[in-house]
């Protein structure tokens, strides 16, 4: 006990100082920033934007039209959270029409949907499950949003289908338990598969009475028991309880993958906060804010405070993802007052280190780099810019919370 109370001590004392208050931006200011990189964001990457593809419902995997492959399903779900966070706080009924024809979109642009979704009956399923989960995620959110329940209905399905299904044995060796991260990879349990599944049994449990005939939903009891099943095996087997640090994967052998990447930090501490919300349980927050302080502290530290670059593939969308989720923790009535001025100064830091120095302020996109803009004449990452447009609306709901 003592040795993990020092590790997050010493932490807290590593971790670069924010930006003192004269240097943080103001909610004016950050609400400027933010609604400029979600414009750009649909001016820039939604497809139908272009009069050449009126009815390209999909997001673009780079800026100017230079990549319209559909190879990359799992980004879209990220885009349209960038939708669903706008819509909450402007209610505005343009990004209100994206979500239904984003619905559309997704099994039709899905490659997925091709290499072997037709077969199963649906348009929706792909090899990664760790995509689908994204795509729960994001669905759950849109219900939420709109109060539509097909949104909530087709998240259930998608579980109940293609996730909880890829649980694995509990007498399986060397796993006992865990989900696979693609499907005709079932050896190996990954922290991408099973952060968010956790995030989604325990959401779906939230919304258990929401038309609770449908075929595919559950009782609140059952969402809530595999939400921990998943949570346990995932906290006992990729998780260090020292530090806070998440371990990638473990293999067929049992060998874990040695190395942390910030959105399974993010989920990690995603599904102990939901957890928390149904069982009341204070030892889940003691393990998000150890897995925070890993990720806003060791992980930070090389790159002066903020997490490091990426600008390209799966690693340019990985930070937004963990400041989704950090928000989620900060934003939580019970999280100790210390701990969430702790928190809040780092993602503040961080969203104004990100504006001021890496956005582009003529095309409002964001690159990848935190102090470097992302030229104007060259093609932009989605991913990159999803993860901007990401920090940027949690640093709006944290500045919401702090009044």
């Amino acid at each position: 006990m003592m040795k993990r109370l020092l590790v997050a001590v010493l932490t807290c004392i590593c971790i670069l100082p924010a930006a003192s208050q004269d240097d943080v931006f103001s909610s004016r200011e950050v609400k400027k920033w933010a609604d400029g990189m979600v414009q750009a964001l649909v001016d820039n990457f939604w497809g139908a934007s272009f009069k050449e593809h009126p009815d390209r419902y999909y997001f673009n995997r780079m800026s100017q039209q230079a990549d319209l492959g559909t190879g990359e399903f799992w980004p879209q779900a990220h885009a349209i959270d960038v939708i669903t966070d706008v819509y909450l706080r402007s209610k505005d009924n343009k990004f209100y029409k994206l979500f239904d024809l984003w619905f559309q979109g997704m099994p039709r642009f899905n490659f997925g949907a091709r290499q072997g979704g037709r077969e199963k009956g649906d348009l929706w399923w792909n090899p990664f499950v760790d995509d689908m989960e994204w795509h729960c995620l994001a669905l759950i959110r849109i219900y939420e949003a709109t109060g539509e329940e097909r949104y909530l209905n087709k998240a259930r399905q998608i579980y109940e289908d293609w996730i909880w299904s890829q649980w694995s044995p509990e007498d399986e060796e060397p796993w006992h338990g865990g989900i696979t991260w693609k499907t005709d990879v079932v050896k190996s349990k990954n922290a991408c598969s099973n952060g968010p599944a956790a995030i989604i049994a325990a959401r779906l449990a939230q919304f258990a009475s929401v038309d609770a005939g449908n075929e595919k939903n559950k009782s609140a009891a059952e969402y809530q028991d595999e939400a921990w099943k998943i949570y346990q095996w995932e906290r006992k087997y990729l998780w260090d309880a020292e530090n806070g640090a998440i371990f990638d994967n473990m293999n067929q052998d049992g060998r874990l993958g040695r190395f942390s990447l910030s959105y399974n930090q993010g989920t990690f501490i995603g599904a102990a906060v939901e957890l928390f919300r149904l069982t009341g349980d204070r030892s889940l927050l003691d393990d998000a804010v150890l897995t925070a302080r890993y990720t806003t502290g060791t992980m930070s530290r090389r790159n002066n405070g903020v997490l490091d670059d990426a600008t390209r593939g799966d690693g340019a969308l990985f930070h937004g993802i963990f400041f989704r989720y950090l928000t989620n923790l900060i934003i939580l009535p019970e999280l100790d007052d210390g701990v969430r001025r702790e928190m809040t100064d780092y993602l503040l830091h961080s969203a104004t280190v990100l504006a001021r120095q890496g956005v582009n302020p003529k095309t409002m996109i964001y690159g990848g780099r935190w102090r470097q803009p992302q030229p104007a004449e060259e093609p932009s990452s989605l991913n990159a810019h999803i993860c901007g447009c990401t920090i940027m609306e949690a640093a709006l709901k944290v500045i919401k919370n702090k009044k």
